[in-house]
């Protein structure tokens, strides 16, 4: 059942609209209740496939489901029709205005509409890509703060990195930091690449929403071959930067085990064809970030390696 989430007008007799599909079966007070969003930046188009697989698998099998689903594939629909990261016409991140205001302008309405709809859920799975300069493996970020009452879920959703990150780092106008602050579990989850689709990594997260939602009691399905993902409770972050300008050329496989010294990727001087850096991996472990874009200036970011347990 398609039901509005914010409605608001627009100039030249259009209006602004948020919706989402809520999809149930033996639903009755009580009942779990699961919300799927994304779209939040409107450069970040994974989740939207993960919202349509998702939509149809639970469609085709509603008699396997047990509870609520929400799925909210677009709160930023301005930005994904018009391919801005950011909330148009107010040149802001909406990830950064939460919860809103009844009173305040669009995008603060619309954060707080978004906030009232998904109130009192059970579990809610933020959907995240990277941006246009950098490509993720699937992963899940948890601060430190919420790593207790989060970990148990995050390792179900068939990622490959749970990345537990400190809780200075969090910002407190974000959805998740908002709902987890309301009593709503919310998962973070990042992958890919911004304005792209990888269907291997949507394929991959979709399973792992089966997964959790076996786990919640509230789908009877197979559930799909999961992975154990690496948990990053006692990793250090190797950060690769450039030190030269050029186009980046990777050399290494995007989540793929790299050793130290192991060539991540090449640096090259279009107007010479030199090359002009190697970048290194500085230690061992999961290159889990990748330059994708490939003109590069001093400092721009190349790679992110998870490092190996300091345990062994």
């Amino acid at each position: 059942m398609i039901k509005p989430v914010s409605v608001a007008a627009l100039p030249v007799a259009e209006n602004f609209i948020i919706q989402k599909n809520r999809i149930e079966n033996n639903a009755a007070a009580g009942s779990k209740r699961v919300c799927i969003v994304t779209g939040t930046h409107g450069d970040e188009l994974e989740g939207q496939y993960v919202c349509a697989q998702l939509a149809k698998i639970l469609n085709d099998s509603k008699q396997k489901l047990s509870g609520i689903v929400d799925i909210y594939p677009a709160l930023n629909p301005l930005g994904i029709d018009t391919v801005t990261r950011g909330f148009p016409m107010f040149d802001l991140d909406m990830n950064r205005i939460f919860p809103g205001s009844s009173s305040g302008s669009l995008a603060e309405v619309a954060a707080h509409d978004i906030i009232r709809d998904i109130e009192g859920a059970d579990m809610c799975i933020d959907i995240h890509s990277s941006n246009i300069f950098l490509r993720e493996i699937p992963q899940v970020r948890v601060s430190e703060q919420n790593e207790a009452a989060l970990l148990p879920w995050a390792v179900m959703l068939n990622v490959d990195l749970v990345w537990i990150h400190a809780s200075a780092t969090v910002l407190e106008s974000t959805l998740a930091h908002t709902l987890n602050m309301r009593g709503v579990k919310t998962l973070v989850v990042e992958m890919g690449v911004g304005m792209r689709i990888t269907e291997s990594f949507c394929a991959q997260l979709v399973d792992g929403i089966l997964n959790l939602l076996r786990g919640f009691g509230m789908w009877s399905g197979e559930p799909g071959r999961t992975r154990e993902p690496l948990v990053s409770k006692d990793h250090g972050v190797g950060f690769l930067n450039s030190d030269a300008g050029g186009i980046f050329i990777p050399r290494a496989a995007h989540g793929s085990h790299v050793s130290s010294g192991d060539r991540i990727g090449s640096v090259i001087d279009p107007l010479t064809g030199t090359v002009v850096e190697e970048t290194l991996a500085p230690c061992d472990g999961l290159l889990f970030t990748l330059r994708e874009y490939p003109v590069v200036f001093g400092g721009s970011l190349l790679a992110r390696i998870m490092e190996d347990s300091k345990n062994g």
